[in-house]
């Protein structure tokens, strides 16, 4: 789906969730996603597309299954959307960076692991502005060979970055202002986190270019590329301020050379 000019709307993929929901009288598992991304794409500018990870038989959440990445799929995907932003959720896999579990770290979610890091590997490859949120930023980095400190407190010795589940709490956070991310927003920002677990080693071309006070990585890029950006923070969750997504609608809206069709 090439560009054709700028009267078109580019179409944004963002990951989802698969989990059981309510909703009225019906509880089943459900694709789902906080309306506060979709609400950031369409007033940036965008059409957001939920991506949730495929299924063999369409049941249950893909808590415990197999690995269903699909790479078919994922290729069909990233053919036909003009960007990718990987959004936040539960914690990636330790098994994906080599690693055993922390007592802290939730159970996989195995099928959206796969999925995930199938996309955004193919983003990369294809060089598909990327915008990666919260957990979207960890599967950035493990997608590219880096790993993940699974329980930040023990890092840092405080519950800052989520002070209590379900919560956003406020940071500041120093960016380089050399950097896309730095040139977006200044050379500082307060921004809402909620997460306990943090980028470690940085996989390739994983270039730091954000940090929180106490050391910990809040912001990436990945060099060579033309938009792939990772934020530890949730973005979506300010509504005054849509500069992420604007800049990312922007590259999208800018033709790429793509494989045919």
């Amino acid at each position: 789906m090439a560009s054709s000019g700028s009267e078109r709307r580019p179409v944004i993929g963002l990951t989802t969730y698969v989990e059981a929901a309510r909703w009225g009288a019906w509880e089943q598992p459900a694709a789902l996603l906080p309306a506060t991304y979709l609400d950031a794409v369409d007033a940036a500018g965008g059409i957001a597309v939920l991506l949730p990870p495929p299924s063999d038989d369409g049941a249950g959440s893909d808590a415990a299954g197999p690995d269903m990445g699909g790479s078919d799929a994922a290729t069909t995907v990233i053919e036909r959307i003009d960007a990718l932003i990987a959004t936040g959720g539960p914690d990636v896999d330790p098994a994906r960076y080599g690693a055993e579990a922390h007592p802290e770290t939730g159970a996989p979610r195995t099928a959206r692991d796969g999925w995930e890091l199938e996309l955004c590997r193919l983003a990369l490859e294809r060089d598909l502005p990327l915008l990666a949120i919260c957990r979207g930023a960890q599967v950035l980095n493990v997608a590219r060979g880096g790993t993940l400190l699974q329980h930040l407190p023990d890092a840092v010795g405080h519950a800052g970055h989520r002070p209590a589940p379900g919560t956003f709490g406020p940071i500041e956070v120093t960016l380089d202002p050399a950097s896309a991310v730095g040139r977006i927003l200044g050379p500082s920002a307060t921004v809402l986190c909620s997460h306990h677990q943090a980028l470690d080693a940085l996989g390739r071309d994983v270039e730091a270019v954000g940090r929180a006070p106490d050391g910990t990585v809040e912001a990436v890029e990945v060099a060579g590329r033309r938009f792939a950006l990772g934020v530890q923070w949730h973005p979506e969750q300010d509504g005054t301020d849509l500069r992420l997504f604007a800049a990312l609608v922007a590259a999208a809206a800018r033709p790429v050379q793509r494989s045919a069709r």
